[in-house]
């Protein structure tokens, strides 16, 4: 594991509804933070095909949106395909991993868009992905929820690797499940969306980016786009119709909370910083999230990892496991104090029994 490495924050705008051209001009970036050293290099939140800032008019018939996401799913990335083959060669050739964030076509059901984060190893191998587990407001009507089974941090030679996109870092629980897994480096991937006179993005992006390099004692590579409406095609129906500004903001915190390079805004460039593993132990030292400063006893998660489809076969198999969990810590809590043991309590404890039972049987009986 390299202790020390070059991370690059890359803060850049699409070739607007042109998968074709960004991915041309995601290969050139890569080439670009390679040549400065860069051995991690992250993209913004769907910086593959661009960030989807319009919605639909209400007032207006159907037919301009629909025609504007057929467009958006035309120009959405299959994961693998051509469009990754290309990105992973460029990783490849640099030999730097890379996150980059697109709008997924699911290839199984090819009618589902996902606002994923795609991580490539340094071999120009896929190593996962991770979905966005709630598109946020308007983004409903684009993409749809991940599962936990894209939950992850990937073990690399630079570190543990892992990442959330947007307002995933306002969620607790996906923080608390990516430190879980021993998190050493989080690639945080925004829109830069615009802001209005009583909300700010940048204040959003800058808190609670830093807020959960404090939380896991991790570095944080914060990548956010940069986009102005002059990049929007005088031909695309919502260009009046939207706010279109994205700030920017990309910058890369470390494990103490503070900016090593960044934040910078309304500019396109890339952000480059040294990543010191050693780092860690310090921030450590006195508040460890995953060791000596947490009480699992007292708060733990339980995390559903199975990837979740039509059929879902995996949603008895999850069910199982967490009542058998529910049933474990009930007589646990039973067993503690026996003599202190209310009829509700073992009504509690005769219900989650029967209720695994029932469930265990009819998975048996298919």
């Amino acid at each position: 594991m390299a202790k020390k490495f070059t991370a690059a924050a890359v803060q850049a705008a699409p070739v607007f509804m042109d998968k074709q051209s960004t991915v041309e001009k995601c290969c050139a970036l890569i080439r670009e933070a390679a040549s400065h050293g860069a051995k991690l290099i992250v993209f913004p939140e769907t910086f593959i095909p661009a960030y989807p800032s319009w919605s639909p008019d209400f007032s207006e018939r159907s037919g301009h949106w629909i025609h504007s996401w057929v467009d958006y799913y035309r120009n959405s990335v299959t994961i693998p395909g051509e469009d990754t083959d290309k990105i992973a060669d460029a990783a490849r050739e640099a030999g730097a991993y890379v996150v980059v964030g697109v709008s997924e076509l699911d290839a199984r059901w090819q009618g589902t868009l996902y606002n994923t984060a795609l991580f490539i190893d340094a071999s120009g191998r896929i190593m996962g992905k991770h979905r966005k587990l709630m598109p946020t407001f308007h983004e409903r009507l684009y993409w749809g929820q991940g599962d936990g089974s894209h939950l992850k941090v990937f073990e690399t030679e630079l570190g543990r690797l892992g990442g959330l996109i947007c307002y995933e870092h306002r969620m607790t629980l996906p923080k608390y499940a990516l430190f879980t897994k021993g998190e050493q480096i989080h690639c945080a991937l925004w829109p830069g969306w615009p802001s209005a006179p009583d909300f700010d993005l940048r204040e959003n992006m800058d808190i609670t980016s830093r807020a959960l390099s404090l939380e896991g004692q991790t570095f944080v590579v914060l990548s956010s786009m940069y986009f102005s409406a002059e990049m929007v095609p005088d031909s695309f129906h919502y260009k009046n119709k939207a706010q279109w500004h994205s700030c920017g903001g990309s910058g890369i915190i470390s494990p103490l909370g503070g900016y090593l390079a960044g934040p910078v805004y309304d500019q396109e460039t890339i952000v480059y910083a040294d990543i010191d593993l050693s780092l860690i132990p310090m921030a450590k030292a006195i508040f460890d999230a995953m060791g000596h400063y947490s009480r699992w006893d007292v708060i733990n998660i339980n995390l559903n990892e199975q990837e979740l489809g039509p059929t879902d076969p995996g949603r008895a198999a999850a069910n199982i496991r967490t009542l058998l969990a529910e049933l474990k810590e009930s007589l646990r809590q039973l067993s503690a104090n026996p003599n202190a043991i209310s009829p509700a309590e073992l009504h509690e404890a005769r219900s989650l029994a029967l209720e695994l039972a029932n469930l265990t049987q009819a998975e048996l009986e298919k």
